[in-house]
């Protein structure tokens, strides 16, 4: 028997003492209502509704991304603001100087990632291109407490837009290159993510209730860190998770997986901060 069939078989078990999901919870955030379930799409044929991460979690979970006040993301939120508005460079200018109404931010988060000029460009690119060529100011890592809240600031301006990413056209070779990375079985435990998220959502791996894995959310807090957390450093933490070695945060790898793995959730909502486990 393969490793991932063994390590599923010894630890996909459920336990009465596991607090469960409310997996029919409606979400709705400051009076704004959020689908968290949408139809299966032509791409995605393997699962039978696409779902978002929210509805795997714990009740006490789902309560703390209802309620902006206590979602433990929005103290990051806040820093993102400060961070915004901060003067910093050779430009002597700050985000906002060029980005005054946050409004102008609306339905971006949605589309990401998308393709410029021939490549795939996040919003990690986006905050990091005004950094460097704008405000003469250097870069910050990938993910770093700076831009984690930044990106969750300018993604908040999203939240309940339905997620709409390009997967044809000048998208379409990476998109196929994310999904081979979906995929492809790495690791000692000769593992995809396709073992996890698509072929055992729903079951219980330990003490953790599988998701489909979607990205809608990000940046994410997750209560195991007590942070936000990148959309490539949970690819990061999954590669590590199966003893595979991760691959670069914005490299052409992490980069195509998550372009791909946002056309699995397109038509499920921005949830941008969301919480996690």
């Amino acid at each position: 028997m393969n490793s991932w069939k063994l390590l599923m078989a010894s630890t996909i078990t459920i336990a009465a003492s596991i607090a469960a999901a409310n997996e029919d919870a409606k979400l709705s955030i400051e009076g704004l209502d959020i689908p968290v379930r949408v139809s299966v799409q032509s791409h995605t044929p393997e699962i039978d509704e696409v779902r978002s991460g929210w509805t795997f979690r714990k009740s006490e979970t789902q309560d703390l991304q209802r309620d902006d006040f206590d979602n433990p993301a929005f103290v990051f939120v806040d820093q993102g603001i400060d961070l915004f508005d901060k003067i910093d460079g050779t430009a002597g200018k700050s985000c906002s100087s060029c980005h005054s109404d946050m409004n102008s931010f609306k339905g971006l988060r949605a589309s990401m990632p998308r393709i410029a000029n021939g490549q795939i460009e996040t919003m990690e690119d986006l905050v990091n291109g005004c950094r460097t060529e704008r405000m003469g100011a250097e870069s910050w890592k990938w993910s770093s407490k700076n831009m984690t809240a930044v990106t969750a600031l300018i993604g908040l301006e999203s939240r309940g837009m339905p997620i709409k990413v390009k997967m044809d056209g000048d998208a379409a070779e990476f998109w196929q290159k994310g999904k081979d990375v979906y995929y492809a079985r790495v690791g000692q435990l000769d593992m995809s993510c396709a073992n996890c998220h698509e072929e055992n959502y729903g079951n219980m791996i330990r003490a953790d209730h599988l998701s489909q894995g979607q990205i809608n959310g990000f940046p994410t807090y997750r209560l195991k860190n007590a942070k936000l957390n990148s959309i490539h450093a949970r690819f990061k933490g999954c590669m590590k998770n199966i003893r595979a070695t991760p691959y670069k945060e914005g490299g052409p790898e992490f980069r195509a997986l998550e372009l791909y793995l946002a056309s699995r959730g397109n038509g499920l909502s921005v949830e941008t901060p969301s919480v996690r486990n």
